[in-house]
Parts: structure tokens; sequence; C-alpha cells
């Protein structure tokens, strides 16, 4: 169940269906279920359907089953399967009951396999994969039927008996359903629903060594947990038909519906855990919690929220049409969270050194500020300002364009929540660039505007002496491409994805920042006023050390033509 229920309930085509089974007496109540495999960390991708499961049940006042597919066991381990159930509940979620896996279920299934060898609905072949391929036709062309098709009930039986008892080599034999070679739809030619694999397994260690296939085991698993609706993506669509034959021919008595809606495709990213596996092996990021990397996990560390990755989840909706967004929406949904949630501080991070030649210890004073100006409760900070601060080198030019209300030579501009200042030397080095302003005070104009002039320009700053000295590692997309895994070269093939790495990603700068943040916790968000949205490192920031701060998302769209 959710956390949080705040975000109206949007309906979709899913809603409609549930209303309807509802209102008919159909079902009672709702059970819904999040079923990854713990083979990689779950993306953007799998927050939508985890938004979509869990949303469900928690508007419906249902259930909702955080299942582990655990029946390929040399890509899965507990990692996964504990990273998984952090992203989950950072999202604000809750499963009902303890997590549940695939596994839990493999006499149950194993059963069920026995009862299908017994109906005659199934048997062992001996065909090889590649022999398996040739057999089963094309969409074009119809299967052939495999010449062990026709084994009896009792030799499939003993023969089952002895794949489970580890008499033969990996993948000498499986175990495959009797439907239709001869099908239009692929899925049900005689498909295989157990494989040898001596594989440890992370749950049942080495107690099996046939494993059963995904199609059979997803559904029957659904119809265990007593699941009401059966969401998953479109690829799933044709796995529907084998989805209903298996729960058909079996004595099990719940039937769920399956239905799918279409996968979420993030421009400027990978929604591959394959892919994404490969950018963490080759070391093009740290890890599958990089910043860059659009992993729950990854993008918890980059600063977004819970509630910023719920909104975006809500604004892109569920349908079965085509559901390719991109980027900006998710920065834009993330954006608008955490306006209203993050607290508001000053910083530099491209700092020139300011130097105010009137400053006064006995004269010149400073003000609070609030953390946020719509947020009251939020409280305030001291400001304090110095004889030295920095500015942005970008909010002072020495030959100013059209329109320019910052600092200029001879100029005035205000100094956020302080006083009037103007320019009155620019000091250079041998080179000829800009190394320090020197500036003059108008003491007149703390809380007030200046006597017979306008002065339009506010700027940022911090107070060279009270500062605090920062990393910030200044992340953005990680390609150059809208979808670099959907490039085709002049042959036709797809390009190396990798191709399109961008090169500028990530920039590691040191910043100055209001002396409030010095003691922020890891995971703490701000503000950066005129700047942009940052978070305290949830890894490598250390309170009361020198901070560490990733960069979430700007102010406003950079990308945006």
């Amino acid at each position: 169940m959710s956390t949080d229920n705040s975000a109206p309930a949007v309906s979709n085509f899913i809603r409609s269906i549930i209303d309807e089974d509802l209102a008919s007496g159909k079902h009672q109540g709702i059970v819904t279920r999040f079923p990854p495999e713990p083979n990689g960390y779950l993306h953007v991708g799998h927050a939508k359907s985890i938004c979509l499961n869990f949303g469900l049940a928690d508007d419906y006042q249902g259930k909702c089953n955080l299942r582990m597919d655990d029946t390929n066991p040399e890509k899965e381990s507990d990692e996964y399967v504990q990273a998984i159930k952090e992203g989950v509940e950072w999202l604000g979620f809750k499963w009902d009951g303890q997590v549940r896996f695939a596994s839990d279920y493999f006499d149950a299934l194993f059963g069920y396999a026995v009862e299908l060898i017994k109906a005659g609905k199934a048997f062992v072949d001996d065909l090889s994969a590649e022999e398996m391929r040739a057999y089963r036709g094309s969409l074009t062309e119809p299967g052939r039927e495999s010449p062990y098709r026709s084994r009896t009930v009792e030799e499939n039986l003993d023969l089952f008996m002895r794949m489970r008892d580890g008499e033969f080599a990996d993948g000498s034999k499986t175990l495959r359903l009797k439907i239709d070679m001869a099908s239009p739809n692929i899925n049900l030619r005689d498909p295989v629903i157990y494989r040898i694999r001596r594989a440890h397994h992370h749950r049942t260690g080495d107690k099996w060594c046939i494993y059963p296939m995904y199609d059979y085991t997803h559904c029957i698993s659904d119809a265990i947990e007593g699941i009401t609706h059966s969401l998953c993506t479109l690829e799933f669509e044709d796995h529907r038909p084998l989805y209903d034959w298996v729960l058909d021919n079996i004595s099990i008595g719940c039937h769920p519906r399956q239905y799918e809606f279409s996968r979420l495709e993030l421009m400027y990213a990978l929604t591959s855990k394959r892919k994404l596996n490969q950018l963490v092996v080759d070391g093009v990021v740290s890890g599958w919690d990089d910043p860059r990397m659009p992993t729950i996990a990854g993008m918890r560390r980059r600063g977004m929220s819970p509630a910023g990755i719920r909104l975006f989840a809500q604004r892109i909706g569920v349908s079965r049409s085509e559901n390719v967004v991109d980027m900006s929406v998710l920065e834009g949904a993330v954006r608008d969270a955490l306006e209203g949630e993050a607290p508001r501080v000053m910083a530099v991070v491209n700092p020139l050194k300011v130097t105010l030649t009137n400053y006064d210890d006995a004269l010149t004073a400073f003000r609070s500020a609030p953390f946020h100006p719509q947020h009251p409760e939020f409280g305030e900070r001291d400001v304090p300002l110095s004889r030295e601060i920095w500015i942005e080198r970008d909010d002072f030019a020495e030959v100013p364009p059209p329109k320019w209300q910052r600092l200029t030579a001879g100029g005035e501009v205000r100094l956020r929540y302080s006083y009037v200042i103007r320019c009155d030397e620019v000091v250079k080095d041998e080179t000829g660039e800009v190394v320090e302003l020197k500036c003059s005070i108008d003491h007149d104009t703390l809380g007030k505007n200046p006597e017979g002039r306008k002065v339009k320009g506010v700027i940022h700053w911090v107070g060279a002496a009270h500062a605090v000295e920062a990393e910030v590692r200044w992340y953005d997309r990680l390609f150059t491409e809208a979808r670099p895994d959907a490039v085709r070269g002049e042959d036709g093939e797809y390009v190396d994805f990798r191709n399109f790495l961008s090169d500028n990603s990530l920039r590691t700068l040191t910043a100055y920042v209001e002396p409030v943040v010095r003691d922020a916790a890891p995971e703490t968000r701000y503000q950066f006023e005129r700047v942009g949205y940052f978070v305290t490192d949830r890894h490598d920031h250390v309170a009361g050390g020198r901070p560490v701060f990733n960069r979430t998302v700007g102010l406003k769209d950079s990308w945006a033509k």
C-alpha cells in the first residue's frame, strides 16, 4: 500500500476494467502484483509499473504483492532482491505480507507439470536448442512436431523424474507442452516449460537441477496468489494465450486475467536491464546507482524525490499506445515536486571574487532569510556578509549585452537578502581574465530601495569568510542521442548505443555554499537559488565534513529548443 495519497487518481482503461469487475460482482476486491526478476536494479520503466500496480491496490483498498521472479538462477542475486525491495519502499509503497518468490512455488510448479504429463499434455523432448529452432517454423510457415512428441505418458513421467534427479546433462532434455505446432502464435508451438540447468539458486541452493520457464511460472504464481488483474507490458500480449492455456489445463481454482499496457521508453536513457548492466560492467558509470543512470537507485542518488517520480508516472499515464516520453517530462515532474519540498540556500558554482571596499564591521549588517517563500514552517537562517564575497562569474559582464540587469563596470546590482552594491574597479590577471571586482556598498539599502534610482538586477552570493567549500557533481544527460539504442547504421543494423555517450554527463566543480549546509545529512535536497536543485550525496557526503552535492535538475529545461 502507498504511504502517500496526495495525488488524485487519473482514469485509464485498466481502471475502467476494474470498475466494471467490481460493479458486476466478478471480484469483491482487487489483488495486483509487481513481479520483477532479481537480475538487476529497477529502472524508471519499473517505477511506472510500481506506481500502477501499488497505486491501484491503494486506490481500491486492495492488495499488491511483491514477487521476485527468480527462475533464472545464474543471473540472480540477493543484492538485486534487496535493491528491489528498497526501491519499492523508497517510492512510498508497501507490499501485502511478506515478499514472495516464484521459487516458493517450485514444488507446486513441479506437481502441475506432472499433472500435465499424466493428462497427455506435456512431453519430454530430446531435441537440442538448435534443432528446436529449426522445427519451430516461422511467422509464415507452421512448425513441425518433435519426433519425441509421441512418447507415452509412462515414458514421459519416468524421464521427467530422472531429469529432476539429475540423471541427464544440462540442456540434453526439456519438458514441453503439447499445444499446436501449426498455431500462428509461435508461443503456442509446444513451448518449453522446464529445462535442465545445474545452477546454484540464491534461495533453494542446489535442491533443483531443473527450473521452470517464465511463461509457465508466471501464470501459476498469479493463480496461487489469487491475483485478480495481472498487469504487464505489451510485449507479453502474444503470451496471453499461453497464460490462459496453462491455467485452463491444470486443476487450479483461480484464473487471473492478464491485461497489457505500453512500456515506457524514456528519451536520452535506456530502459533495458541488460544494456544498463553493460554500462556498469564496462565502467562507463560508477554502478547501478550512478546518478546518471535511469535506475530508481540512480534517480534517488541524483536527488529526485519519490513524489516527483510518482508525479511523473501520473503525467505519462497508462494506455496501450506508444509511450515514448522526453526526458524533459521526467525532469519537469521532479522540478515541480522539489519546488515545494526543497529549502532554498545560496551557492556559487563558478566563483568570482568581490571585495566590498567600504565594508565596516560596525556599520555593515546582515539579515535572515526564509528557507522557502511559501513555507514559513521551514524556518529562517542568517545570511552573513563579509568584506570578501563570491558571486557567479556569469553575473558580471564587462561588455554587457542588451537588457543586461546584472553587474557591470560602474553598474549597480542588489545582493539577494542584502545591500545594493556598485562595481567601481575590475581587476584582471596578466592574461586579461577578470579575477576580482572591487565594489562599494550603499549602506542605506538594506531591506529598502535606493533613493532616486532603480536597481532592477538581483544576484546571489556567499560571504567568503563564512562560506563552506563543497564538491559539486554537475550531472547531465548520459547520451547525446534521444534514442541511443534505436539508431541504425547505413547497413540497416543497430549502432552500438555506447557510440552516443556524452562527454559532458559529469563535471566536478568546487563551489561555495552558505554555512547552514555544513551539518546537512546525506540525501538532503536543496534549491540553490538561481542555479538549480541539488542533493547531498547518499554515500560520499558526511555531515560536518566537506559537503558533496549532486546536481539533480536545473530550474528550467535547458534542453528545450
